[in-house]
């Protein structure tokens, strides 16, 4: 009788236990669940943010250059993001993400190959904002002299192919792929380098072939001040991309943790200091505290930050912004100045040299093991040596190597085909007549034939 008790006791026992362990697993299962869907809530709306970025650069190119050629910017940012939708979806994506069979992706173009999950459908959304955002960056520095047909030629080849391969060298295994740089041990954790530097050299390559706007340089070759018509667009469009950019750092987690407040405060505090040092800059320059500048530098420390935004302190990011702020304005007069690079809204300056500033602070000032995130990739300043600067360096090379030489050929072969650059009397008349057969305001513009 007690065997017979003992078994019973035991299958009771035995069948709680399994009870509980089952118990265990789907609560466990559900707590995934959870946090699955989390992450997907906060990746699509953090990519929204990253779309209404589009507002705000057309809003700053609009305003920093002529009203004349208004209709021309917004109708270049609206086929910026429709032509990297689709250009991304069928090409890009794979190139970028897809399993890798050398220097880029061969697989998952239209994701042929994912499962279909909500994650996938997700992530594809998240990349394809920032896609947009690297095409739309080469606009700027074209600006008023651009062939509108031309340059739906270039924006096709940037989110097609240029920004693909090389974000596949830094961000592959994402998703499926492998690239050589992260496997170096490269930092670039919302895409400094990956999306604006390779947008702003690009950029630089296009404004090289162009050739500036009549009028820019004088006889004696000194450059002329060509104002924007607007800077109260240019402020409001600042405004817009600096909120954005609170989906473009913290939702490059695309996980819904605690991180993301730490990376929101990093991305404002750079972007604050970017103000500051370009407004410091510019007054002992000027004599005057200069609005386009200021605006520029808070761009300038927001791009500076993205690559470290998620491994450096507070007080790294102010420095980092800090410096990004006074490097803008220096570059800006050293390409108009010297270099005889016209770029209307400074794009060069506040992409491509901020955005290589930016990867290689991430060399100097990433601070891992003081935040408890790991020592892997420790900066200079923080006890880490100089192999990870080494490192940014070498990814910073890669990005203008690649980004620049490529886009010399294509807008030269552009040049060469079917032509970059409107008419002399189409350029003086203004883009939107000559290009869209609109204006931007009606009855309130004059249109000089000089």
């Amino acid at each position: 009788m007690k065997r017979y008790f003992a078994l019973v006791l035991a299958g009771i026992l035995m069948l709680l236990s399994t009870t509980s362990f089952a118990a265990e697993a789907d609560a466990a299962a559900a707590a995934e669940q959870v946090q699955t869907n989390l992450n997907v809530v906060w990746t699509v709306v953090a990519a929204f943010l990253v779309f209404l970025m589009q507002a705000g650069f057309a809003l700053v190119e609009a305003g920093f250059t002529r009203a004349k050629n208004a209709v021309n910017i917004i109708m270049k940012n609206l086929m910026d993001f429709s032509i990297g939708s689709l250009g991304f979806l069928f090409v890009g994506f794979g190139l970028m993400f897809g399993a890798t069979n050398g220097l880029f992706g061969t697989t998952d173009f239209m994701l042929s190959e994912a499962t279909g999950d909500a994650w996938d459908y997700t992530f594809l959304m998240f990349q394809t904002v920032f896609a947009a955002t690297a095409a739309t960056i080469v606009s700027g520095a074209m600006a008023e002299r651009t062939k509108f047909g031309s340059y739906l030629i270039y924006s096709v080849i940037v989110t097609m192919l240029i920004y693909p391969v090389f974000g596949s060298w830094a961000w592959g295994s994402l998703f499926k792929g492998s690239g050589w740089l992260e496997g170096m041990g490269f930092v670039d954790f919302a895409g400094s380098t990956v999306v604006h530097s390779v947008g702003g050299w690009v950029a630089l390559a296009g404004a090289i072939v162009i050739g500036p706007r009549l009028g820019k340089y004088g006889p004696d070759k000194k450059p002329r001040a060509i104002l924007g018509h607007n800077m109260t667009f240019a402020a409001l469009g600042v405004f817009l991309l600096w909120f954005g950019w609170f989906g473009f750092n913290p939702g490059s987690t695309t996980t819904g943790d605690g991180s993301i407040g730490r990376i929101a405060v990093t991305t404002n505090l750079a972007a604050a200091a970017g103000v500051i040092g370009a407004l410091i800059t510019g007054w002992i320059l000027f004599k005057k505290p200069d609005a386009s500048m200021t605006l520029n530098g808070a761009l300038a420390g927001l791009v500076g930050i993205t690559a470290p935004c998620a491994t450096v302190t507070p007080m790294g990011a102010i420095l980092i912004g800090l410096v990004a702020g006074v490097i803008v304005v220096f570059s800006i007069l050293l390409f108009d100045a010297i270099f005889k690079v016209d770029d209307p809204v400074g794009a060069i300056s506040v992409h491509g040299v901020c955005g290589a500033w930016g990867t290689l602070a991430a060399g100097l000032f990433n601070a891992e093991a003081a935040l408890g995130i790991g020592e892997a990739n420790t900066g200079l300043f923080y006890g880490g040596g100089a192999h990870q600067l080494g490192v940014q360096a070498i990814g910073v090379a890669a990005a203008f190597g690649w980004a620049f030489i490529v886009g010399f050929i294509l807008f030269f072969a552009i040049k060469k085909t079917v032509g970059l650059r409107v008419s002399k009397e189409e350029e003086i008349k203004g883009l939107d007549l000559s290009e869209h057969g609109s204006e931007a305001y009606a009855g309130f513009q004059i249109y000089l034939n000089q």
